[in-house]
């Protein structure tokens, strides 16, 4: 097993900040930040407005998600040499990319030189126009419609050489940030914590600061139809999610389990995500 440090050896790589709280009591505020916005959180790179690492999350019952092994990030369309050499030097694996066919053919992914396993899992499977124009009908959508496409990305991550890997959409905020949240709850990561990292999404696409509706229309082909409140992520959105999901299947697990994974699928996950 690698040490911390080891864990931390790239070149990209900083301080997780904090100690890891105790999490068998409700996470205060302060705590909340200090994890989500830990030092090396965010990987800015060129290209890329959402890269962000999964790490250093605390579970329960003891332990903390495993730093620089589970990524998420937008589309991977605008990447330079300089940003593919920091994937390089992460030594990720596993390239699980949520979007549509029509996106991938609008943006498609620069990975030339990396060795990693690429795979498409449209989460969505059609074309993204005849989506509802609101968060909460699109979210219940996918819980609703699209749990086999949501399991089988997953599945591509139980794989035992999967890790380290990267997950990513078009922003990297909707189909990555319920695939990322239901990772996590596997985890045992709290729900107020998967909240907050979802929520960082909205810091990294704010359109104010960043040229994020461009980048993302030049992404996705929606134009005109990609507003302002579509670059949301409210806490209460994705715990509204997991609240759908354990009401369809009785947990996380089983909304999983009901949809093509095994048991041995959540054991390997978190055998190799939990340090």
């Amino acid at each position: 097993m690698q040490t911390n440090e080891q864990e931390r050896s790239t070149s990209v790589t900083q301080s997780a900040g904090t100690a890891r709280p105790e999490v068998e009591r409700p996470l205060g505020q302060p705590e909340i930040d200090a994890l989500t916005l830990a030092d090396g959180r965010r990987i800015a790179l060129a290209g890329l407005l959402n890269l962000r690492d999964l790490g250093n999350y605390p579970v329960r019952g003891g332990g903390s998600v495993r730093w620089r092994t589970l990524l998420r990030s937008d589309a991977l369309h605008a990447l330079d040499a300089d940003g593919l050499a920091v994937l390089r030097s992460l030594n990720v694996r596993t390239v699980v990319d949520l979007r549509t066919q029509s996106e991938t053919q609008i943006a498609p992914s620069l990975l030339e030189g990396l060795a990693v396993r690429r795979a498409h899992v449209s989460i969505l499977r059609g074309d993204l126009q005849p989506l509802p124009p609101e968060l909460d009908a699109i979210y219940r959508f996918m819980v609703d419609d699209c749990a086999g496409a949501i399991a089988e990305a997953i599945k591509v991550l139980c794989a035992a050489d999967a890790f380290p890997a990267l997950v990513h959409c078009s922003a990297g905020k909707d189909r990555t940030g319920i695939v990322i949240a239901l990772l996590l709850a596997v985890l045992g990561v709290p729900d107020e914590v998967i909240a907050a990292d979802y929520a960082l999404s909205a810091r990294y696409l704010d359109p104010d600061a960043t040229p994020a509706i461009g980048h993302l229309r030049a992404s996705t082909g929606l134009g005109a139809s990609l507003t302002r409140p579509m670059l949301t992520s409210p806490p209460g959105l994705i715990l509204k999610v997991l609240s759908w999901v354990r009401t369809a299947g009785g947990s996380v697990d089983g909304y999983l389990l009901d949809h093509g994974l095994s048991r041995a699928d959540l054991g390997q996950l978190r055998s190799v995500l939990i340090v």
